[in-house]
């Protein structure tokens, strides 16, 4: 099993050694981009942790190229013999389709399908508005414009977003969820809806937040995070290395519980995907491709003792990994 790192890095470097996995695991790499990959592990002591909380030291090329890939090309080969079982019997096979489309739309409310703009389970999209604010929807994200003579008011129905708010606009620029407004002060920062709130992540400068129910105002800093429900803030913390690596394809965690990883994995993949309580708990730090859940999955077989079940297409499962039989 994985261990944390003793202590954070920057976000610079963490940023660097995201882009120096993506350039790696691109494919087709030269001999003088791997000699200034090893140049840049071997400059600084930061850099050789980053890599090691990225979870990619000893992982990644077993991963591409050994159990976890023939895991992963096996894994397809089940599914299609369970297909062709599941064909013999038109009963079964309109359940899984009807079983798919229940877990696949989620049961979205009405106010995602009719918002101004929205993504797809797995789809991620960058909009840029009129006063010139970015904004990087994630996963099944949905969001209202609402601007006006006196501010400009983004309203998250769904999902998750960075903003990058545009300059020189001497409008307020609010973000609002159920459970309350974030006001932008200049800034970068991440608005996500959760089961328990909307959770309220500061990448570069201030935002005031300001729950539904209450008259409580609360500025939170970079580097800075706090869950807000309409009654009130939850105690600020500090915010995860790599809280934006997705808006890059990556899923970063450190020492995070395996029923954690595999739940937001899901968000990026249609139909169930769930964890066996016997290995929910067990902890792992690394990275993992937003864009290739599959292969995310197959990375966890050399570090964990656990196995991936593809029952179907839809219904995927992690659970407690079984020696073979003698």
């Amino acid at each position: 099993m994985s261990t944390p790192s003793s202590k954070p890095v920057s976000t610079g470097v963490l940023n660097a050694a995201i882009a120096w996995q993506l350039s790696l695991d691109s494919g087709g790499v030269s001999a003088q981009e791997r000699e200034a990959f090893a140049q840049w592990h071997a400059a600084d002591e930061e850099h050789a942790r980053a890599w090691r909380q990225l979870g990619m030291l000893d992982q990644r090329f077993s991963v591409a190229n050994g159990p976890g890939r023939a895991a992963l090309l096996q894994s397809r080969a089940n599914i299609r013999r369970r297909v062709r079982k599941l064909g013999s019997s038109l009963a079964s096979l309109v359940a899984v389709i009807g079983l798919a489309l229940f877990a696949g739309d989620r049961y979205l409310p009405l106010d995602y399908w009719l918002a101004d703009q929205r993504t797809a389970t797995g789809e991620q999209r960058v909009l840029r508005l009129a006063d010139g604010t970015l904004i990087n929807l994630n996963t099944h994200s949905a969001l209202d414009v609402r601007f006006d003579d006196k501010q400009r008011r983004i309203v998250l129905q769904e999902g998750e977003i960075l903003v990058e708010t545009g300059h020189n606009d001497p409008r307020p620029f609010i973000v609002e969820t159920r459970e309350g407004n974030m006001r932008a002060l200049g800034t970068r920062f991440l608005v996500k809806r959760e089961a328990e709130g909307t959770r309220l992540s500061v990448l570069k400068s201030a935002v005031a937040a300001h729950p539904q129910a209450t008259d409580e105002e609360q500025i939170l800093r970079e580097g800075q995070q706090v869950l807000m429900r309409r009654d009130g803030l939850g105690p600020t913390m500090a915010l995860s290395p790599g809280a934006d690596a997705w808006t890059r394809g990556m899923l970063v965690v450190d020492n995070a519980r395996l029923e954690d990883l595999v739940h937001e994995l899901g968000r990026y993949r249609r139909g169930y995907l769930g964890v066996e309580p016997q290995v929910a708990d067990l902890r792992i730090t690394g990275s993992f491709p937003l864009h290739n859940t599959d292969l995310a999955l197959s990375a966890l077989l050399p570090t964990l003792p656990v196995q991936v079940e593809h029952h179907t297409h839809w219904w995927v499962v992690v659970g407690p990994r079984v020696a073979p039989k003698p």
